[in-house]
């Protein structure tokens, strides 16, 4: 799951940590061309094993709702485990300790929960395990092909994947019925949706963005862009290549026409604005049905789920949201760490990580009919799965993150969140935001382009 990403991406604060974790990962880089490829800790399949036999005692650091119950889980059935848990924070809290840890030789985890936006950032310095050497390579097809692609560090394996957020669209139906409003199946029909309820009502908007970094990405993802490409410490970055113009030349009529709500995600003020009608639609990663039932309950009954508008009328979708669990290089017994890493993500720790509310990357509970065909009171009675599962299998292909990924983030109201303020052209912020992402990295040693 996602830490402050998944409960809405609030601006990550810049810290030392996050340089420092910027300059190692280009140290890493530097050793050779495949990053992280070749230098694996000793290992084998045997070793988790026997690892899981003979017993002893770990450390994990997550945040995630399902934790808990998962350690218990784990420990009823292996009893010569003790996993210590810890709630480290969310976001820049839990990213800082780990990375400090990390700097000082000391003090990390065995296993901790990264993010797939992270993960480049801690696995390319090479302070992840490479879980290959456990065999867990093989396991490629009890995942859907983005989770798999998004657990992946150059050619090394830095965890199994626990949840996915393939995006769909959420909408009140109770306002797309009083306003006469119709599903859209393209992008077009939804800016025209969103122009249509708002000439009707001015306080009634097709959605809220007041400019979210996580959000922008996933929506170029879907878009078909692919802004972001990394090869060892070469870096390019194109924020103005295909698929960002589709996604700014429908979002720019949304943002300068006013037809988005100026709410911040994950405020009171916008559960409330969710509840109410205020903001009619929200395209987001699966997730996100367990919010809602949650902490919008007034809108129990209202919402039901539709599959992305698209461009083209192909169907696709984007990631909006992951994690995964990796195990630190200062492990101890990391042969351990590993077998609790598969536990969780591959065996007994699906199980109560689903009844958290947690939405699957494996396969086969994306295809189990009792997953997929389970009805939603919330969402009106809707088999709301059965959407959201076949969003899964229409992520586009070929994604990446930055090796700064969270700096990125953090810088990104700096720049593109002008323009949402001033609604004006999201390119202009765009091409700020790539300036700057371009000028940090060749600081860190990079040698980017852009």
């Amino acid at each position: 799951m996602k830490s402050t990403s998944r409960r809405g991406i609030r601006r990550f604060a810049v810290t030392a940590a996050v340089v420092t974790a910027a300059s190692l990962v280009l140290a890493a880089c530097g050793g050779s061309d495949e990053p992280g490829a070749g230098d694996q800790p000793q290992g084998s399949p045997d070793a988790v094993n026997a690892a899981l036999e003979k017993g002893g005692t770990i450390t994990y650091w997550s945040w995630t709702p399902s934790a808990e119950a998962q350690v218990k889980a784990f420990q009823a059935e292996y009893p010569n485990v003790k996993v210590n848990y810890v709630n480290a924070g969310t976001g820049n809290d839990h990213y800082t300790k780990l990375q400090n840890a990390i700097k000082a030789g000391s003090g990390a985890p065995d296993v901790a929960q990264i993010e797939y936006q992270a993960l480049p950032q801690f696995a390319l310095p090479g302070s992840l395990v490479d879980l290959r050497q456990y065999g867990f390579d093989s396991l490629e097809s009890a995942y859907t092909p983005s989770t798999w692609t998004a657990v992946h560090a150059g050619e090394g394996l830095y965890g199994l994947p626990q949840d996915s957020g393939p995006m769909a669209l959420f909408y009140n139906k109770e306002v797309f019925d009083k306003y006469g409003l119709t599903v859209p199946k393209t992008w077009d029909e939804y800016v025209a949706a969103g122009k249509k309820l708002h000439a009707a009502d001015p306080k009634k908007f097709i959605t809220n963005d007041t400019g979210d970094a996580g959000f922008a990405t996933s929506m170029i993802w879907q878009a078909g862009g692919k802004p972001f490409k990394t090869d060892g410490k070469n870096i390019t970055i194109d924020l103005q290549d295909a698929g960002t113009q589709k996604w700014t030349g429908a979002w720019n009529q949304l943002v300068s026409g006013g037809l988005v709500a100026s709410i911040p995600g994950w405020t009171d003020e916008w559960f409330k604005a969710l509840g109410d009608g205020t903001i009619a639609t929200l395209p987001t990663g699966a997730w996100m049905p367990g919010v809602m039932e949650a902490s919008v309950k007034p809108g129990a009954g209202k919402w039901r789920v539709a599959p992305m508008p698209t461009y083209d009328g192909t169907p696709a979708t984007a990631e909006n949201g992951g994690s995964t669990q990796s195990v630190l290089k200062q492990s101890a017994n990391p042969a351990l760490a590993a077998a609790f890493v598969r536990w969780l993500n591959h065996d007994g720790g699906v199980k109560p990580f689903l009844a958290s509310g947690g939405f699957p990357s494996t396969t086969k509970d994306l295809q189990d009919p009792a997953f997929v065909d389970k009805k939603s009171a919330y969402f009106g009675g809707q088999q709301i799965n059965q959407v959201l599962t076949a969003a899964a299998g229409q992520v586009v292909k070929d994604w990446s993150y930055l090796p700064f990924q969270l700096y990125a983030n953090n810088i990104f109201g700096d720049s593109v969140g002008k323009s949402y303020q001033a609604k004006s052209d999201l390119n202009a912020g765009l091409k700020t935001w790539q300036e700057a992402l371009v000028g940090y990295g060749n600081q860190q040693g990079f040698q980017v382009n852009g």
